[in-house]
């Protein structure tokens, strides 16, 4: 599966991408970065910036969430006519997880779009096509905050980073692109977004104070509302999954894992935690 390229620093992008045309300038919404591509047989196959993964179930838990919104909401046969190979076309985007900033999780959709590969054509989509193709598959593509910009218009060193669609206070970065390929970013000073690597700082917490802190009455009766609404059992098993890709997307990646709260003693706890709630209703 296609990779995707980094993005430089805007003063290191190529000289090109502000010298003529026109700039679309986009959020750069805080998360790790995801791609996907449907194969011949209807699975879906994931991947995170470096591995490619066999099984959607090989993703640590908080791209979960990301997971079963694109398998929930990704429209297979709006995609196998639109194009003669399905498995040419390679989706990246944002897996959105918390990354140092605490967004509004309940308005952020699991996955936002950020770019389309071509294996065919050998190219990515340019940006003014990509909006519309995720939302004609049944996804959100991130946010532009100007589209059309003269690019001999825009000076990186005056711009003013907007506020964030997704909470109350700055955006994180900007993404700035052209119909050429071109791209450069710029990040906010304002805020505190941070990447994967923090994994290996440890945590005090435990697998009791997370069940005690996120395993709410409240974020049971929403799940479970959502379940009976798209006419699924509401079982102990089935709030686990939710519940686990919920709270996972919301705390740092560090609280699991080698130096952080073992996930099978996180389950167990919170498992028993739904169970008391449904024997309780």
């Amino acid at each position: 599966m296609k990779f995707h390229p980094s993005t430089p620093h805007v003063d290191d992008a190529p000289a090109e991408l502000l010298d003529s045309g026109h700039l679309w300038i986009l959020e750069h919404v805080a998360g790790a970065p995801f791609r996907f591509r449907l194969r011949d047989s209807g699975m879906i196959q994931f991947g995170d910036a470096d591995h490619v993964y066999d099984s959607p179930d090989g993703l640590p838990a908080q791209y979960q969430h990301a997971v079963r919104h694109v398998q929930t909401h990704l429209d297979r046969e709006a995609l196998r006519a639109a194009v003669d190979d399905v498995e040419a076309i390679v989706f990246f985007g944002i897996a959105t997880q918390y990354q140092g900033i605490d967004y509004e999780w309940d308005r952020l959709p699991s996955f936002l779009g950020y770019d389309i590969w071509s294996a065919e054509a050998e190219a990515f989509r340019p940006p003014d096509a990509v909006d519309g193709i995720f939302g004609r598959l049944g996804l959100q593509a991130v946010n532009a905050i100007e589209q059309e910009v003269r690019a001999r218009d825009f000076n990186p060193e005056a711009y003013t980073m907007p506020q964030s669609a997704w909470y109350d206070g700055p955006a994180a970065g900007v993404v700035i692109r052209d119909k050429q390929g071109h791209r450069g970013r710029l990040t906010s000073p304002d805020t505190h977004a941070t990447e994967s690597t923090e994994a290996n700082e440890p945590t005090e917490t435990t697998a009791e104070d997370l069940v005690a802190t996120y395993g709410t009455d409240q974020r049971f009766r929403r799940l479970s509302k959502r379940l009976a609404e798209q006419g699924r059992p509401v079982t102990v098993e089935a709030l686990v999954e939710r519940a686990v890709e919920e709270i996972t997307r919301g705390l740092p990646a560090r609280t699991f894992g080698d130096r952080g709260v073992d996930m099978g003693t996180f389950r167990s706890a919170l498992a028993a935690r739904i169970q008391a709630y449904i024997n309780n209703k």
